[in-house]
């Protein structure tokens, strides 16, 4: 197996959502995941892209190339350092393809992103039951922010709160 690790291109798009979707039903919850290739291509390679990608892919022994899996991520900002970071949202490998190396191929590459890039951080979150995924991260020399709570505002109390919000002017808006 030769692997390749490379930015995700437009052709990739349906194999970049069936991982994701492969993604939702490792972590217990397919029924979550919606994400279309529509939706996709239009995050990657619209007009004002602010989600990036890229794939781990194999050639078979046929000559093609697969992908097998991919990183998709977006920029943060850190007020404490001044300068942006990246953000993985989600990182995924097929079951069949773990443990040669591709997971920590595709982390090594946003690490090199960072660097390349003056970039203070990479972060991604881990469900706490994922046991080998927290173990593979440690080996890498991440470490866990416990002190920190993940919050999430969604559907009905999204809508209540922004509901609240006071009418933007034209001097404040963007």
């Amino acid at each position: 197996m030769t692997p390749t690790i490379r930015a995700v291109e437009e052709h990739d798009v349906d194999a970049v959502v069936g991982l994701v979707h492969e993604l939702a039903a490792y972590e217990r919850a397919p029924e979550h995941c919606l994400l279309t290739a529509d939706q996709l291509r239009a995050a990657l390679f619209g007009p004002a892209p602010a989600l990036f990608g890229h794939v781990a892919e194999i050639s078979t022994g046929e000559g093609r190339r697969v992908v097998v899996g991919c990183a998709l991520w977006f920029l943060n900002f850190s007020t404490w350092r001044g300068v942006h970071g990246i953000y993985l949202e989600d990182l995924f490998v097929r079951q069949r393809f773990r443990g040669h190396g591709l997971g920590r191929a595709l982390l090594a590459r946003l690490a090199a992103e960072c660097v390349e890039r003056g970039y203070a951080r990479l972060e991604w979150s881990v469900l706490d039951w994922n046991d080998p995924a927290i173990g593979f991260y440690r080996t890498l020399g991440a470490a866990p922010m416990d002190e920190w709570t993940t919050f999430r505002l969604d559907g009905a109390a999204l809508t209540a709160l922004g509901s609240t919000a006071p009418s933007t002017t034209p001097e404040t808006a963007r």
